[in-house]
C-alpha cells in the first residue's frame, strides 16, 4: 500500500469539506451522537433512538444526525454536537432522552441553545 503524502491528505481534505452537507446547504444542522464504547455505556444509543424518533415527528427535513466514536471525554457522555452554517458548534453533555426532547424542540427547532445543558461552544481547532 503506497503512503499517503501531505498532498494527498490536503485533497482529501478539501473533498471532505466540499461533500459536508451543511457546508453544501444540503441540510440546516447536523447532530453528531458521540457513540464510542464510553458514550454507549452511557446511553447514547437511547439517545439516538430519542433524537430519531424527534426528527421523524417533526417536519425537519433540513437535520442530518450521525454518529462518531469517542470524543475523549468520556466522563460527560453521553454527549450530542450540534453544529449550524456559519455558527459555533454546541457541545452538550450529561444527556437524558427529556434533556435531548428538549434541545431538539428548542435548539433545533427554534434556535434556542439550551445553556443548562451545554459543555462548550465552539471549535478546538481554532
Amino acid at each position: 500500500m503506497a503512503k499517503l503524502t501531505i498532498e494527498d491528505l490536503k485533497k482529501i481534505k478539501e473533498r471532505v469539506l466540499r461533500e459536508d452537507p451543511l457546508r453544501s446547504g444540503e441540510k440546516r444542522i447536523k447532530i453528531t451522537v458521540h457513540m464510542g464504547t464510553c458514550g454507549i455505556a452511557a446511553g447514547a444509543g437511547e439517545i439516538l433512538d430519542t433524537l430519531m424518533e424527534e426528527l421523524s415527528g417533526s417536519d425537519a427535513d433540513d437535520v442530518l444526525v450521525t454518529t462518531s466514536g469517542c470524543r475523549g471525554i468520556c466522563s460527560r457522555e453521553p454527549m450530542i454536537t450540534i453544529e449550524e452554517k456559519n455558527k459555533e458548534p454546541v457541545i452538550y453533555e450529561y444527556l437524558t432522552p427529556n434533556k435531548v426532547r428538549q434541545i431538539f424542540k428548542r435548539h433545533v427547532l427554534k434556535g434556542e441553545v439550551q445553556t443548562q445543558f451545554v459543555m462548550a461552544i465552539g471549535r478546538e481547532d481554532q
